[in-house]
């Protein structure tokens, strides 16, 4: 591993020391305090978002043992005082600092890099690049979709001197953001997948995203691109004249045209496969790829200019590309047998993402034990030894309770892992199974990392626990990313609280809660106690409200420290009691107040008897305030939603006057945050916009989706015109027809009010409706004129239809149909 001293690294990111105790050597960047591996080893760039500054996180990292620190000019000198050993280096810019060392860092090394850019297609052809070059290189790349401002100079960071290519992706949103990247990965050789209207949000126009996508290959010696889309021909001629017009920067293009490098003379499909024919020079090659959709098969011709730019031999090009696998993209959280949860990541093995995967691993807390099964990792770069003693160092850090290690090399170096009070080593996938048993796997978080020649998917098989074929994928990024949208919403100091109540939405409970931790959410908020406490024995520490305390619950909600809603003089005399019993004092509580709702809450006229009985008490600390709003995503009823603040805000007033210490008071809802961003105050309450529904269709765009409803057919069959279909015989075919039962019913949350062509799904790309009533456990859909095949995915509702439409489909809103998705349909968690 290339190191820098510390002096090193300030003359490169041309800081001023503010303090420099030391001199050490540094090997790793660090830009999330959550994420630290060796602490003495790195440096954290203290980088500002929209809502927290990193130098927040320094004082946590110097305890943790951090020695070195990047930060800009709003640091104080002074306080840096309080970290006597630190290595404190100021900057005007931290993330230009950190692009300045990565740049430098990428400039020590003189082998071919590729640089891959597009509006899509940029990890598929980087991955399928890794699996088609490795035989050939030792070859570093970009970890997932690391491809932005931040993941860029994370990525060629990874460069050493045991590398011989890296493969780099960079990613825009805004003009002026490539020419940075250009800088860090300096490609020899640049790939230009295509353009779409991903990321279009901050350009003008398509060609000005194409011309700023373009700036990526300033210095490259060759550019590979698509010459059929037209949009890309006309803007690589105009670089090629105006930007590169020297000999020495060359073009490769590939498409039907003749004047292409590598022109395609037929492409043909069968039904898992694609034959593609292609005219180079004076000699044709033909290849197969196990893919049939465009997309794989126009990355797969991008694929094959790069091998052939790169003298990769046509007959090893035809043997490569047939071995060619799908691109896992994200991780998978599953429930597994014995009350453990399975993560699985089978699908490749390198120091790298097995880092991206431990940091996932780490956000579950629903099992105080984590398990990791890790195949052995080929071409690392690294000698064994090297290798599995850092993987080693990784573990102790990441504090992984039970390691089983497979395969021969990890066997023969068993004893870096001797710090790992359990584990155990196999030679083989076929070896563990042979001895699975003996395991005893229960209650604890499995995270399983290999290789694909291990075939980790015979130990997933063997772990997760069996599950009806409908299921509800979550798709945690997008949770993150609403997340995200609506902070950046918020003025500066604004908290935020995030509902989980009725399994969060019905996308899940601690799951869905870890991860609102990880991203330091300020409160959660639950309907009654029961969901609280499993969130408690889940590992969550979060402050939780108890929107519904029952009296039955005192006792739990003090065992498991939530803090309940009080929201009449009935509850309110109840838990002092309670509380004067148990002889607590100060327990932390949140007063409803009713503006307007009707529903739960002390009215105006409550307020003098209120604020004395809380003047009089010393059994409850205040800790918020609140009151819901009724119609504020609508604009018929602004009027309302004003009158009710102003209630709000006088009763707020009117119980700070009497408490004599500062509580929060808090109004917005997931629609006010945007609307009425005058109702923020002090915390706002994030609910279904979390999980991508927000009634403004302006939010709308703005969110991704979270969550879809998936199933399979189980069977098909040819039904006569006049015949009928199902339960009363109410599904009259007009027609001969192609009828597909699938495996959902209203007993897993399909409305039976969707029967009879009310309700539709998607099915291999064509939306197809319901024909005869829904069942309890199954449902019949006409896919007439459709090629399908029974264990054919079903789409019952996702990105392309919406919850919110299938909810207007059934005359209800998302919220019923999000929360009614019965709990015998599995949940899968994943993150991309």
């Amino acid at each position: 591993m290339l190191t820098y001293t510390v002096s090193q690294i300030a003359t490169i990111i041309r800081a001023k020391f503010l303090q420099q105790p030391g001199d050490m050597p540094i090997g790793h960047l660090l830009l999330d305090s959550r994420k630290l591996l060796f602490p003495s080893a790195s440096v954290f760039f203290a980088l500002s978002g929209p809502r927290r500054n990193g130098n927040l996180f320094i004082a946590e990292l110097y305890e943790k043992g951090v020695r070195t620190f990047v930060v800009d000019e709003h640091f104080n000198g002074e306080t840096g005082q309080q970290y006597p050993k630190a290595n404190i280096l100021q900057v005007p810019d931290v993330l230009q600092a950190l692009h300045l060392l990565a740049a430098h860092h990428r400039r020590q090394f003189s082998i071919p890099v590729i640089g891959i850019t597009g509006s899509n297609g940029k990890t598929i052809v980087k991955e399928w690049l890794y699996q088609l070059l490795q035989p050939d290189h030792q070859v570093v790349r970009s970890p997932k979709s690391y491809n932005s401002q931040i993941g860029v100079p994370l990525s060629v960071w990874q460069m050493d001197s045991g590398h011989t290519l890296g493969i780099f992706e960079a990613g825009i949103s805004q003009p002026d953001e490539m020419q940075r990247l250009e800088k860090i990965i300096l490609p020899t050789i640049g790939v230009f997948t295509n353009i779409g209207e991903a990321h279009s949000e901050g350009f003008l126009n398509i060609r000005q995203k194409v011309n700023e996508k373009l700036k990526l290959f300033l210095n490259s010696e060759v550019l590979i691109y698509n010459a059929d889309d037209p949009d890309i021909q006309e803007a690589v001629t105009n670089f090629r004249n105006n930007v590169r017009p020297e000999a020495g920067f060359r073009l490769f293009s590939w498409g039907r045209k003749t004047e292409s490098t590598l022109q395609i003379l037929s492409i043909e499909k069968t039904a898992s496969q694609t034959a593609v024919c292609l005219q180079y020079r004076s000699g044709t090659i033909d290849f197969t790829i196990p893919f049939t959709d465009e997309a794989s098969v126009e990355n797969a011709i991008t694929c094959c200019s790069v091998m052939l730019e790169m003298g990769v031999d046509t007959g090893q090009v035809a043997e490569r590309m047939l071995q060619l696998r799908p691109v896992e993209m994200r991780l998978e959280l599953k429930q597994g047998i014995n009350h453990c949860s399975v993560i699985n990541d089978s699908y490749s093995a390198d120091i790298n993402s097995l880092t991206i995967a431990l940091d996932f691993l780490q956000q579950q807390q629903q099992h105080k034990k984590r398990t990791l099964v890790l195949s052995d990792i080929l071409q690392s770069g690294k000698s064994s030894l090297e290798l599995y003693q850092a993987i080693a160092g990784i573990l102790r850090q990441k504090n992984i309770n039970r390691f089983i290690g497979i395969g021969p090399e990890l066997c023969r170096h068993q004893q870096v892992f001797d710090p790992i009070a359990e584990r155990a080593f196999f030679l083989s996938t076929d070896d563990f199974k042979q001895h699975f048993h003996a395991q005893h796997f229960h209650d604890e978080t499995i995270l399983l990392k290999g290789a694909r020649l291990f075939e980790f998917e015979q130990i997933s098989h063997l772990l997760e626990q069996k599950v009806h074929q409908t299921v509800l994928e979550i798709n945690l990024n997008a949770i993150t990313h609403n997340l995200a949208a609506y902070q950046g919403l918020l003025d500066p100091g604004v908290r935020l609280m995030a509902m989980v109540k009725a399994f969060s939405y019905g996308s899940g409970s601690f799951e869905i809660a870890s991860l609102l931790q990880f991203h330091k959410v300020d409160y959660l908020a639950v309907a009654y106690a029961d969901e609280g406490v499993e969130l408690r024995r889940s590992g969550i520490t979060l402050p939780i409200m108890v929107m519904n305390a029952e009296e039955s619950t005192f006792d739990v909600l003090l065992q498991y420290n939530l803090e309940p809603e009080l929201f009449s003089f009935g509850i309110l005399e109840a838990f002092e009691h309670y509380l004067r019993r148990s002889a607590v004092h100060l327990y932390p509580v949140h007063i409803k107040l009713d503006t307007g709702m009707r529903r739960l809450g002390f009215e105006p006229g409550d307020m003098a008897a209120l604020c004395e009985r809380l003047k009089a008490s010393a059994t409850f600390k205040v800790q918020t305030i609140f009151s819901h709003l009724a119609a504020s995503d609508s604009a018929a009823h602004d009027e309302f939603t004003r009158l009710q603040s102003d209630q709000f805000l006088q009763g707020c007033k009117q119980i700070r006057e009497v408490l004599g210490y500062p509580c929060l008071c808090h109004l917005a809802n997931t629609s006010a945050i945007h609307r009425h961003k005058e109702f923020q105050l002090d915390m706002v309450r994030l609910g279904i916009g979390l999980y991508g529904v927000d009634s403004n269709p302006a939010m709308q765009q703005q969110l991704r989706n979270v969550t879809t409803l998936k199933t399979t057919i189980s069977q098909l069959k040819t039904v006569k015109a006049g015949e009928t279909v199902g339960y009363s015989r109410k599904g009259v075919v007009e027609r001969d027809s192609r009828i597909a039962t699938v495996r959902i019913g209203y007993a897993d949350g399909y409305p039976r009010i969707l029967s009879n062509g009310k309700g539709s799904m998607w099915v291999n790309g064509q939306m197809v409706p319901v024909v005869g009533n829904v069942c309890m456990d199954m449902t019949m859909l006409d896919v007439t004129g459709l090629e399908v095949r029974e264990g054919d995915e079903v789409i019952v509702f996702g990105e392309k239809l919406p919850v919110a439409e299938m909810a207007s489909a059934a005359g209800t809103i998302p919220y019923e149909i999000l929360t009614g998705i019965s709990q015998r349909v599995k949940r899968v968690y994943y993150e991309e």
